[in-house]
């Protein structure tokens, strides 16, 4: 019996962990949702000065997939031009602890690697 729960701890675990990964999976989600938890509110346009290489098309299809995953809010202000604001929401707030360890082991890797 005990060797049967473990299993299905395992699997329920192992599931969680592809759940996340499915989730913030890809190259730019993990910084889009940095550049956001860092500044609480940013435009659109912060977020594309933020992160080097992204491309407004691809920005664009990452903040759509965040938000169907309720990690980000978007807001569209009445100003001339039309100015989008993304904010993290409640749900998104509870990656902010892992967003933290991330930014300080990549820090502490780049230290290890190339020294600086």
């Amino acid at each position: 019996m005990v060797c049967k729960n473990f299993e299905q701890n395992y699997k329920q675990e192992m599931r969680a962990v592809q759940d996340s990964m499915d989730v913030l999976s890809g190259k730019w989600k993990i910084s889009i949702l940095s550049s956001i938890c860092f500044y609480n509110k940013r435009r659109f346009s912060d977020i594309l000065a933020d992160i080097d290489g992204i491309s407004n098309k691809m920005l664009s299809k990452e903040l759509k997939e965040l938000e169907v995953n309720k990690l980000v809010k978007r807001t569209v202000l009445d100003t001339q031009p039309v100015t989008v604001q993304y904010e993290l929401t409640k749900h998104g707030l509870s990656l902010k602890t892992i967003i933290k360890e991330l930014t300080d082991w990549g820090i502490r890797h780049r230290k290890e690697i190339i020294g600086k």
